[in-house]
């Protein structure tokens, strides 16, 4: 009995012992930094809606991941896989963020400029995933009947929700959004 007592007592000892010298070790250490934005600038701030709020929805649930028109373009009538998604997220033009992490409502006119000129229309999401919006139905986009140049500069640089098809090949990520023919 005084065996099990006596093993008690230095178990005890040794974890007061233990716990002590980590208090000790914590006062020693530097504080930590504060956590760093996986957004490139969060300087740069979107005065447009907010990630709980978004100013503006872009794009429709689709019924089925892709349109008839991008089933039928497939190679073998069959697309690469896709699935319905939601993300909200900031609009930014895909290459001036990738390139030099302009966002926000100080970049929103240049942001504009781009897009209007072609430039990639990318979607900026809280954790810093970075989208390229592509409007989905494949024979209108091709035959220029789609327009996403409309929607992506009115909401440059603001927080939209964005509803279309996932699609991942690599480390690239797209949405495909539904509904933006002219």
């Amino acid at each position: 009995m005084r065996k099990n007592i006596l093993i008690l007592c230095v178990a005890a000892l040794a974890a007061l012992t233990l716990t002590a010298q980590e208090k000790k070790d914590d006062m020693k250490a530097p504080p930590k930094a504060p956590a760093k934005s996986a957004i490139l600038h969060p300087e740069m701030k979107v005065e447009s809606g907010t990630y709980a709020q978004p100013m503006a929805t872009i794009g429709s649930k689709p019924d089925q991941p892709w349109s008839t028109t991008t089933v039928s373009a497939g190679v073998d009538s069959k697309p690469q896989p896709g699935r319905a998604i939601t993300k909200v997220g900031e609009i930014v033009d895909f290459s001036c963020y990738l390139q030099l992490g302009k966002h926000g409502e100080k970049h929103r006119a240049c942001g504009q400029k781009c897009i209007q000129n072609g430039q990639a229309i990318g979607l900026l999401t809280q954790d810093g995933a970075l989208y390229m919006l592509i409007p989905e139905e494949h024979d209108p986009r091709r035959d220029g009947g789609v327009d996403a140049k409309a929607s992506a500069s009115e909401h440059m640089g603001h927080i939209v929700e964005v509803i279309g098809t996932e699609a991942s090949v690599g480390g690239y990520h797209g949405i495909y959004v539904q509904g933006l023919t002219k």
